[in-house]
């Protein structure tokens, strides 16, 4: 059985500090043979960086959040810059636009992305992006950058399939997870039924969005098998051929060796 990549969790949450160790040792035993940990802001990207030195199958993303961008300085902005070039972390992330809440304004949202998809560009290193009720911000500015050049993937992917045609016309993958098991998910399941397999990575988003039957209870890896499940069903293929793709499309998206 093809091994699972977690391609973006969240291990370095508060969520996680009473078994963080425990349930990180037990990973590789239970399938699960790669994790990116993926900051949100300039606190947590510092956890990022002592998981992926404390686990070799651990990896990093250093990146400021939308909601996280008004903690940002010129000064601050050097030493992401300085992170991301460490050769175990894979991206630039997360970044985006977060229109969902208030705070930070819009604009302040809009500097920060353009700036850390700069920083992508200039370090070679594909991005994460995160986008919640932004879509066609989010579009516009990605069209503005060129980020068709850049790459990466669109995390918990949570548009129509219409705009999954513009982010793969741009070369992107779709980050899908536990909200695929929803009742509700319709949009998405339709969008995951367009969007072509060799596009497709796993994600846990973990401590937040586990999948049925554990919705509403603290994820982790542990529970992407319930997604495999749901997306075999929704792709007419076995779960091993959604479990080899989406291993081997984690490895192209973050440029790494078989």
């Amino acid at each position: 059985m093809t091994a699972i990549f977690d391609t973006h969790a969240h291990y370095d949450d508060d969520a996680f500090n009473d078994d963080r160790e425990q349930l990180l040792a037990d990973l590789p035993g239970q399938g699960i043979a790669r994790v990116v940990d993926v900051g949100a802001s300039l606190a947590s990207c510092r956890k990022v960086l002592e998981l992926m030195e404390q686990y070799d199958y651990i990896y990093g993303a250093i990146g400021v959040h939308p909601s996280e961008t008004a903690e940002l300085t010129e000064e601050s902005y050097s030493w992401l810059k300085e992170q991301c070039r460490k050769k175990k972390c894979l991206a630039v992330g997360e970044i985006g636009l977060d229109y969902y809440w208030p705070e930070p304004d819009h604009e302040t949202q809009k500097k920060w992305f353009l700036r850390q998809l700069d920083l992508a560009r200039e370090i070679k290193k594909p991005v994460i992006i995160h986008s919640r009720d932004a879509a066609k911000d989010t579009v516009d500015l990605m069209t503005e950058a060129h980020a068709e050049e850049i790459g990466g993937v669109i995390h918990c992917y949570s548009y129509t399939k219409e705009t999954a045609k513009i982010f793969l016309d741009m070369g992107f993958y779709f980050g899908i997870g536990g909200v695929l098991t929803f009742k509700n998910a319709k949009k998405l399941k339709e969008a995951v039924e367009y969007i072509p397999m060799d596009r497709i990575v796993l994600e846990t988003d973990c401590p937040y969005l586990a999948p049925e039957p554990n919705r509403g209870k603290r994820n982790s890896s542990l529970n992407i098998p319930y997604v495999i499940a749901v997306m075999a069903q929704i792709k007419g293929i076995t779960e091993e051929e959604v479990r080899k793709a989406a291993w081997d499309n984690s490895l192209k998206l973050y440029h790494m060796e078989r």
